[in-house]
């Protein structure tokens, strides 16, 4: 399915998933033209259903969309504005949030942080509230663990909050639960682990790790680690990441729960790199600097069983088929100019660009 100018959107293979429940439904998604939500945009348009995008193209995209038409409107706003909310969710069946400023904007502006990514949320669920919407599907971080005791990491392990950021996506699942609890509201959480792959452009300032290396390497340019590149990670392709998101939707048993959405599978960042090099043919070796403020995770693997218990759900793609996928879609689109002047490829918590 073509979504935009060039940009291929991976489908799912799993064709007789439960998402196709969705077909027909009128689905309204925040954040729609970030990478992950224009992903799943894509996926609910080709399943048949009726999508409307709230985004205030702050990071998002306009060309992360397809033109608008008779199953996709797209409305320019933010979710802090509590009335076009309420006005939007009035006319969902179900709601999809993942509006939210990423780390970089919430380390930089906690004031901007907490009324995007907590009051935005609340204005989310108080609309939902009053309107009855089947599900309200919140979409988290990973980063709410910060340096989890035990690994992998399960969805009832402690939080640890290291960042702003991980605040506020931790206020919003908290406000989820609430609102699950005290009005009946149905919410699930799900917690995303630095999600990769096509349609995360690197010439987004905002963009992950994978595309950072890639734009490096693509360029002739070596990768650029922060630390030792030691640090671990559990990249998540696009494709599972949304196949996990529309389960979520419409599972039975989701109600009222947060589930882990990762691989399982722990993952330096200098064998990130190597391999990102090996799969682009260069001879190149990674450069090294100090870590920055936001490097303050240094290891991370998430359990996933929960999710494959629950949801049914287990990822498909392997780190080197997902990397090479993504090569692939970089090499094929015609839009990518190439990496920004003076932008590092340091290591980038998850949920960067909902």
């Amino acid at each position: 399915m073509e979504a935009g100018y060039g940009t291929t959107v991976p489908q799912s293979t799993r064709s007789g998933s439960r998402a196709a429940e969705l077909r027909g439904q009128r689905i309204l998604v925040t954040g729609g033209a970030g990478f992950v939500g224009a992903s799943v945009v894509a996926e609910l348009l080709r399943i048949g259903a009726t999508v409307t995008v709230l985004d205030d193209f702050f990071t998002g995209l306009r060309e992360n969309l397809p033109p608008p038409g008779p199953n996709l409107e797209i409305v320019e706003g933010s979710v802090v504005d509590e009335s076009t909310v309420r006005s939007l969710v009035v006319e969902a069946a179900y709601v999809i949030h993942m509006a939210a400023r990423n780390i970089i904007i919430s380390t930089e502006n906690p004031r901007e942080d907490f009324a995007t990514n907590i009051g935005g949320t609340l204005n989310v669920l108080m609309a939902a509230r009053e309107s009855r919407v089947r599900r309200v599907v919140y979409t988290s971080s990973a980063s709410v663990y910060g340096n989890p005791r035990y690994l992998p990491i399960n969805e009832d392990d402690a939080t640890n909050m290291l960042s702003p950021y991980a605040v506020s996506k931790y206020g919003g699942e908290n406000y989820c639960k609430a609102f699950f609890e005290s009005y009946g509201v149905p919410v699930t959480c799900v917690r995303y682990s630095n999600v990769y792959g096509p349609m995360q452009r690197p010439e987004n300032p905002y963009c992950g790790v994978v595309a950072k290396f890639f734009a490096s390497t693509m360029a002739n340019q070596p990768p650029v680690i922060h630390g030792d590149g030691e640090q671990t990670r559990d990249y998540t392709y696009i494709a599972d990441a949304v196949e996990a998101t529309l389960l979520a939707t419409v599972s039975p048993r989701a109600d009222g729960q947060v589930y882990n959405v990762g691989t399982g599978r722990e993952t330096t960042v200098n064998h990130l790199a190597d391999t990102i090099i090996r799969i682009t043919g260069k001879n190149l070796r990674p450069q090294y600097l100090d870590k920055r403020d936001i490097d303050n995770i240094r290891r991370r693997v998430l359990n996933i069983e929960k999710s494959r218990r629950e949801l049914r759900w287990v990822p498909e793609m392997t780190l080197e088929n997902g990397l090479r996928a993504t090569h692939d879609w970089l090499l094929r689109e015609a839009g990518w100019k190439g990496p920004v002047q003076g932008q590092s490829s340091g290591v980038t918590p998850p949920g960067m660009q909902p």
